[in-house]
């Protein structure tokens, strides 16, 4: 093995008489360490969706959902809201009330999906960044105070203080729709969560938003905030089946699950296409070394018939080829690994210096380029890429190999 180890050392580093190889060894060696960096930085780019997903998209968003099917609401539901809490998978139920109607401000109209809650002396944990505590003081000032989200704001000219209007369409016992309500608001302050949600969203006292809806029991349903929200699916309907009233249940990978298909779904995607580039550039490895091979046949037979044996000539061009896919992957992963964790300082910087903005908060749930360095997306294209540069070796080192030194002399 040592000898085979200096002998490669000794092959890559001596002038080539033939520049092209020389072109392409560098180009294989620039194309594994170009692949390792570009793969590593689109994983932590994924990792820091998914991690922004968690921290704060599911911490705002309800993870599940219980509501009555009919306008008698959730009978007894501060029984029912002591019993679950205790559960030790579920963080924290809340009783909440929905309407869905029109904002009507002048000739200008938006729609608004408005969440009666309890509003208490604090701002909910979950919502202590989105909402300003002079906000959410001037919203427990009087149960027609409304927050909405900044997106509606915006779009509708409205400020603290505005009076508006919510047409709130009525329904029936026989689900048939009858003349629609008005509902009169105080804009107390504004929500700004990021993405749609901002064009959306509005928080009010659930005793009002019942009042309107015609809820007899004070709450439509009971929203529930898990320790493990990706668990939701599971234990909504393992509370749902066990309710003893009729409900619906819901949960987030209904609403909004969508998002986290696709960061799992362009992972793999990115993954896939990125291990492909790097498996393109290990054939250069190949066209290196066979050509490399051809070059050094007289080389070869005089080791040979020096005592040199097959596995020494093999191991030989194995080592050099993987030279190549080392260096590679070695500057590739430690420039990764150095631009990974300050990506996001590093966009924003050429965003301002080139004025365009890569997300933008009003589509976005985030305005920022997210990035979360893992070391298991570092181990695993490092031996990715390792692998494929040692496979790309096996052929040329074969024939390398099987060469006769009588022929190859001769």
């Amino acid at each position: 093995m040592n000898l085979s180890w200096q002998l490669a050392r000794r092959f890559r580093r001596g002038k080539s008489s033939n520049r092209y190889i020389s072109f392409v060894s560098l180009s294989s060696t620039l194309g594994i360490g170009l692949g390792c960096f570009v793969l590593i930085i689109l994983l932590s780019v994924m990792n820091g969706f998914e991690r922004e997903l968690r921290e704060r998209l599911l911490a705002i968003i309800p993870h599940a959902e219980l509501f009555s099917i009919n306008q008698q609401g959730i009978v007894d539901w501060r029984a029912y809201q002591q019993v679950l809490g205790e559960d030790p998978r579920i963080k924290e139920v809340e009783p909440y009330t929905k309407i869905t109607g029109m904002i009507q401000q002048g000739s200008a109209l938006k729609a608004v999906e408005l969440t009666g809650m309890q509003i208490n002396a604090n701002i909910p944990a979950r919502w202590q960044n989105e909402i300003s505590q002079d906000d959410w003081r001037q919203l427990r000032q009087g149960p027609n105070q409304v927050l909405l989200g900044q997106g509606i704001l915006n779009k509708l000219a409205l400020k603290p203080g505005d009076k508006l209007s919510v047409v709130i369409p009525a329904v029936t016992e026989d689900l048939t729709f009858a003349a629609p309500k008005n509902l009169y608001l105080t804009v107390a302050g504004s929500i700004h969560v990021g993405g749609e949600l901002d064009n959306l969203i509005g928080i009010m006292h659930l005793a009002t938003a019942s009042e309107q809806a015609g809820i007899k029991s004070g709450a439509q349903g009971l929203r529930f905030q898990f320790y493990d929200p990706f668990a939701a699916y599971s234990i909504i309907r393992e509370v749902g089946y066990g309710f003893p009233q009729a409900v619906y249940m819901s949960d987030w990978t209904r609403t909004q699950g969508h998002l986290y298909d696709d960061i799992r779904l362009v992972r793999v995607v990115v993954y896939i296409a990125l291990s492909l580039v790097i498996a393109v550039a290990c054939f250069n490895i190949v066209s290196s070394l066979v050509m490399a091979v051809k070059e050094k046949q007289a080389s070869i037979a005089i080791l040979k018939t020096m005592g040199a044996t097959d596995n020494q000539i093999r191991n030989t061009f194995v080592y050099q080829g993987l030279l190549n896919g080392l260096i590679g992957v070695f500057w590739g992963t430690l420039l990764a690994v150095i631009t990974a964790p300050n990506l996001s300082l590093i966009v924003g910087k050429l965003e301002d210096l080139l004025g365009v903005k890569v997300l933008s908060g009003d589509i976005y749930f985030i305005d920022f380029l997210p990035s979360q360095l893992q070391l298991n997306d570092v181990l695993l294209t490092v031996l990715v890429a390792i692998v494929l540069s040692v496979l790309a070796t096996l052929y040329p080192a074969q024939k390398a190999a099987a060469i006769q030194p009588a022929r190859a002399l001769h």
